[in-house]
């Protein structure tokens, strides 16, 4: 069986990217430590599943190296842990996509939550869970299949075509944010957020409304029930993942 890889990417093997090499090491994850070239690191991807990057003394690794780590991580659909000053994690997530980003660790490292969150994520790699889950609710099966199609490779996606499937789906299953029409027929894309809002079990999933009903009156309605969202089906799919992302950056 192939043993699972990571590499510490940084400007120098400082003591303490050492030490998190070591870490990784320590949960049965091989791990190399990379000086951030993009020479360097593309000699080292082979393999790799996650790419651990230390910044220290505010020294950054340059643009190129940034776009370079960000095209490779979306060809391989890799993840980044990032470490550093919160100066440096801001500067490397505006180059870098939040949903490549797994989570972040500002100085001083907490090693024993970093070793967690390493074995976290292999586990969940593992078992595929690292992809949101979005659940799309719609009575149009065309416009369904566009936003599936739109953001299956990016995240877990499911459908259901009415509020009661709906609400039958999310019993079994976890959906990190809800896709919901207004306009559907039994039960109403409202009448829907009322529910998942009076059921403790899904009081807290976040809903985004996307929807055709741009009429002041319904959107008034809809925005006094406190969705995370309300976009019109015009919304381009570059929006909307640019939305969605803008999300899920907020809600780490």
């Amino acid at each position: 069986m192939r043993k699972e890889k990571a590499i510490v990417v940084g400007g120098e093997e400082t003591f303490v990217a050492r030490v998190l090499t070591n870490k990784v090491k320590a949960t049965g994850v091989e791990c190399d430590f990379v000086l951030w070239t993009v020479n360097d690191i593309y000699s080292h991807m082979d393999g790799v599943s996650l790419i651990i990057l230390y910044m220290n003394d505010g020294v950054r690794p340059k643009e190129d190296v940034l776009h370079f780590l960000a095209d490779t991580m979306k060809e391989k659909k890799l993840h980044t842990i990032l470490v550093g000053e919160q100066s440096d994690i801001q500067y490397v997530m505006e180059h870098v996509p939040g949903e490549l980003v797994y989570t972040t660790f500002s100085r001083p490292v907490d090693n024993t939550k970093f070793t967690e969150t390493v074995t976290e994520y292999f586990t969940r790699a593992k078992s595929g869970s690292l992809k949101k889950s979005i659940l799309i609710v719609d009575d149009d099966p065309q416009y369904l299949t566009l936003v599936r199609e739109w953001l299956r490779e990016t995240y877990k996606v499911a459908m259901a075509n009415s509020g009661p499937q709906a609400i039958n789906w999310l019993e079994k299953n976890k959906a990190d944010l809800i896709l919901l029409d207004y306009e559907m027929p039994v039960t109403s894309g409202p009448q829907v957020l009322e529910m998942l809002r009076n059921n403790p079990e899904t009081a807290s999933v976040p809903v985004m409304f996307l929807t055709g009903k741009d009429d002041k009156e319904s959107v008034m309605a809809v925005l006094s029930l406190k969705p995370e969202g309300y976009f019109l089906k015009s919304i381009q799919k570059d929006e909307l993942f640019t939305r969605l992302q803008e999300f899920f950056i907020l809600h780490k």
